[in-house]
């Protein structure tokens, strides 16, 4: 392909990650492999290119913009050789109009950047979307934090993370056959450090309320050395059965997978009613401490899809709570820099629970900055995805 042909691809990928982001359909991953399956004649070349052009324009991107062409000139009006290949040339973009119109280029709108956490200064728009590290825990089950320092040397500890190890974006650590052998997980620091400030151990009953894939499911299993009687829940069929086959690789063998029915969880968790020594509420939200990862979440987030987030996390705050033993812990986590899905979450289960305490001190020296009654964690700050968390205790 050549250079301009590249970017009318580009433009059209765009085009088709915007309409999907405006109607919540598939994510731009998912978008951009299809494209690229439609598009065989693309070399590897070709792709890394068209992938990083796409990239970079929904990066540069606030909203979702009227056209792909629209975002893709917020990069051109701003790199003269890139607005050089708009040259009509065949396969390639029309040239360029000075009055056409371009997408609002920025961080997020106002109405969205006003809802962050008061922490969320003005300083960290650029870490909140710039390329992610790939962060590796070692599963204590069958390896540690120096074996992988072995196997990646040209990687570094990640500070406060006991078994966590960071590499350059876009290694491909998954496809080294000790990722096949459960040596290790890919998973981001914020997700490593809220596993362990559950503090969990060998011998408890633990549920895990929104397992999702099971990602933390798993490092729990390793933080107790496989010892401990975990359940794993979700709603999400799909997502769910993920979970036992990279239990079986990671050799965790405690691990319960339970699927619940939307609405119906709490009946369906009746046996598990004040047993658990531990409750982890990884609840879904905006995900909008995940745009260095994900950034055209932005483009997705609309008032009445944060309403229903809000609405879920305080719902399934409540029946994580009813699980808890009494004196046991429950752990609130999102993986948001939106006050009202953390810190305020935490202040009106405070207020729906009397006798629930929250907790302190329970972060690695350095990491996150207090936020209420709980901690955020965010990639300026902090060098991971932005995370709000909040461990509360049952009355005794």
């Amino acid at each position: 392909m050549t250079p301009a042909a590249r970017i009318q691809t580009a433009i059209e990928i765009l085009d088709a990650i915007a309409a999907a982001a405006r109607e919540g359909g598939a994510p731009a991953d998912a978008i951009f492999a299809e494209a690229m399956r439609a598009r065989r004649y693309a070399g590897s070349k070709d792709r890394r290119a068209i992938r990083a052009h796409v990239y970079d324009a929904i990066r540069a991107v606030r909203s979702a913009p009227p056209s792909g062409r629209a975002a893709m000139l917020v990069l051109a009006d701003a790199d003269p050789g890139l607005a050089a290949l708009f040259d009509g040339s065949s396969y390639g973009p029309a040239p360029i109009s000075p009055d056409e119109p371009r997408a609002e280029p920025g961080l997020a709108p106002p109405a969205l950047t006003d809802l962050f956490d008061p922490l969320v200064g003005e300083g960290e728009g650029e870490a909140m979307l710039a390329r992610a590290p790939l962060d590796l825990r070692a599963n204590r089950i069958a390896a540690k934090r120096d074996d992988l320092a072995a196997l990646f040397p040209d990687g570094e500890a990640i500070a406060g993370a006991s078994d966590g190890w960071r590499l350059p974006p876009e290694t491909a650590a998954a496809q080294h056959p000790a990722y096949a052998e459960g040596a290790f997980e890919v998973q981001d620091a914020a997700s490593q450090y809220a596993a362990a400030a559950l503090d969990a151990a060998p011998g408890m009953a633990i549920v895990d309320l929104c397992a999702g894939g099971g990602g933390k499911t798993l490092g729990l299993a390793s933080l107790t050395g496989d010892a401990a009687a975990i359940l794993a829940c979700d709603t999400n069929r799909a997502r769910l059965q993920q979970l036992p086959p990279r239990a079986a690789r990671a050799g965790a063998t405690r691990i319960e997978t339970r699927l619940l029915n939307p609405g119906q969880e709490s009946a369906m968790l009746a046996d598990w009613q004040g047993r658990a020594d531990r409750v982890f509420v990884d609840a879904p939200c905006s995900g909008s401490g995940t745009w260095r990862r994900s950034p055209e979440l932005r483009w997705r987030l609309t008032p009445a899809r944060l309403g229903r987030h809000i609405a879920d996390q305080a719902r399934l705050a409540d029946i994580g709570a009813d699980l808890v033993a009494p004196g046991g812990k429950l752990l609130y986590a999102v993986c948001s820099i939106i006050a009202r899905e953390g810190r305020d979450q935490v202040d009106d289960f405070l207020k729906r629970h009397p006798g629930w305490s929250a907790d302190t001190g329970y972060l690695p020296k350095g990491v996150g900055r207090a936020a209420g009654h709980g901690f955020l964690l965010s990639p300026g700050h902090d060098g991971c995805d932005g995370f709000f968390l909040a461990r509360l205790t049952a009355p005794c």
